[in-house]
């Protein structure tokens, strides 16, 4: 299930509990599954000042602006649009930041595998802008799960503007009897599966969609004998948060070989793979074509994965 749509499944669950809790697209919401839909809900408009589902028009910094307005209103207000259109929402983000608002700001289709809409929809360095704002807690989940925790994290900040990234297409839901709860989202960062004897050779970091992939490619190379580590990363800020025998626990400083893997541009990651381990992320902007092509032609799979990770081991 694609986490945008997982995550309107969460957001309806937790609206229809929280009356002061209202938001909407910018003439997105069929495609963002922002639509509030339990009975009740309705629109806001003349007549119907009750309604929860705001309709903003196609104008992204409006839609942000308004919603700053909201939160300073003392209502919990939402948005949504592409996550390639958080360009348009940089001044409001940014005010919502330094004016300390609890806006939630739901971005989705979040990285090539928007697929034929090519890369003008594709995004690649938004990612970045949002992780560099000070304040902004940027959260991108890897499943179902992940993403109804991360709505509980954004829902439950009081003076932090949160930003949930989620993707277009379906996503695995993993098995938490086989890996690790999806709780550890609340730390930023988690290690999702390990090695069976505890020794490291290799961590492969991931975030969002990518998650359920090098979750494949951990398995290939615990087949092989390979010692990895999976950490799930679905947020910087809540990860740095976290103090330093927590951080050098799930990444231990001692063990270098490291591969990160994440439908986004490079910028930061050197803070936790350093100045040797491999970065499969995008360097260009991307292409139209189907999303297994694309995934493909820019080395998002798990076999590309299993590969850099055992080039790292041999140094």
């Amino acid at each position: 299930i694609a986490s945008r749509a997982s995550g309107g499944e969460v957001l309806n669950a937790f609206a229809e509990q929280i009356p002061w809790l209202i938001g909407g697209s910018a003439d997105l919401s069929p495609s963002t599954k922002t639509n509030l839909t339990f009975d009740g809900a309705g629109s806001f408009e003349a007549g119907n000042y009750g309604g929860r589902n705001l309709h903003f028009g196609i104008r992204e910094h409006a839609m942000g602006s308004i919603a700053n307005g909201l939160a300073l209103s003392y209502i919990r207000p939402y948005t949504s649009t592409f996550l390639v259109f958080s360009d348009y929402m940089k001044p409001p983000i940014r005010l919502a930041s330094i004016m300390e608002l609890p806006v939630i700001f739901v971005f989705t289709h979040d990285s090539i595998g928007v697929g034929e809409d090519g890369p003008t929809h594709q995004p690649i360095e938004q990612l970045t802008q949002l992780r560099a704002t000070p304040g902004v807690l940027t959260i991108r989940p890897g499943d179902a799960n992940e993403t109804a925790q991360a709505w509980k994290i954004a829902l439950a900040q009081t003076s932090r503007p949160s930003c949930l990234v989620l993707s277009r297409q379906p996503l695995p839901t993993l098995d938490r009897s086989k890996y690790a709860s999806a709780e550890g989202l609340t730390k930023g960062a988690y290690v999702l599966a390990d090695a069976v004897e505890g020794k490291v050779d290799v961590i492969l970091i991931a975030t969002g969609s990518e998650v359920g992939m090098t979750v494949e490619a951990f398995e290939k190379l615990k087949a092989e004998g390979v010692a990895a580590r999976v950490v799930s990363m679905p947020s910087w800020e809540l990860f740095e948060d976290q103090d330093k025998a927590y951080r050098d626990g799930v990444l231990p400083p001692d063990v270098k070989a490291r591969v990160v893997v994440e439908q986004a541009g490079p910028v930061g990651w050197d803070r936790y793979v350093g100045q040797t381990g491999a970065k499969i992320v995008m360097n260009t902007f991307g292409a139209s074509a189907p999303i297994d092509k694309l995934q493909a032609k820019y080395g998002f799979t798990a076999e590309n994965i299993a590969k850099r990770a055992k080039e790292q081991i041999a140094g």
